[in-house]
């Protein structure tokens, strides 16, 4: 298999495991392999390579720098010798971003079974530290369907915003926000992408 640093012949089952195992120990579980996160989210590539391969997961450099610039959600950043992940922890960190305004609506998708909760509790962080938005509906029907057929939900950010709920937005595009409450929330019953 050929592992250059532009990727070509990295077999993409490969890419995907290496993806999976960066999300876990860079969002949520990085004393299992070792490793300490500092307060931004940050740790060594080296630092991070070695821990992998101590534990029996070995990652070349060619393969972490593919699995990051070839993700189409850019789920991670490179900063000269460091790697965070660029949202979704459930671990302590501060990204540091900025509050910036939010567009007027933002989507979320999310399946069936779990509009009843929301409905009455809005949408909650759960596990995370945020709540993640997307500014369309493609985005947010995609994240949906990974847990069955999609339901998209409105968000009326820019009342949000208006009434004093803070937004950032992650360095890959991704809006976040403590929460939802149910008043902000427009749900299409129908097909995805209706509305």
């Amino acid at each position: 298999m050929n592992t250059s640093s532009e990727g070509a012949g990295i077999d993409d089952r490969r890419m995907v495991k290496v993806s999976k195992y960066l999300s876990r120990h860079l969002r949520h579980q990085p004393d299992r392999i070792g490793i300490t996160l500092d307060p931004g989210g940050w740790v060594d590539i080296e630092t991070l390579l070695t821990a992998a391969a101590a534990h029996g997961f070995p990652i070349g450099r060619d393969e972490l720098d593919h699995a990051v610039s070839a993700n189409d959600k850019r789920r991670f950043a490179i900063d000269g010798t460091r790697i965070r992940a660029s949202q979704g922890h459930t671990v302590e960190v501060d990204l540091g971003l900025a509050p910036v305004a939010p567009p007027p609506f933002l989507y979320h998708g999310t399946v069936a079974r779990n509009l009843e909760p929301i409905r009455t509790e809005g949408l909650r962080p759960m596990a995370r530290h945020d709540v993640h938005l997307s500014a369309d509906r493609e985005t947010a029907t995609r994240v949906g369907a990974r847990r069955g057929r999609p339901v998209i939900l409105t968000v009326d950010s820019g009342a949000m915003h208006r009434d004093g709920h803070v937004f950032h937005r992650s360095a890959n595009g991704v809006w976040l926000t403590r929460a939802v409450p149910p008043e902000y929330l427009r749900f299409q019953e129908g097909r995805a992408g209706e509305g």
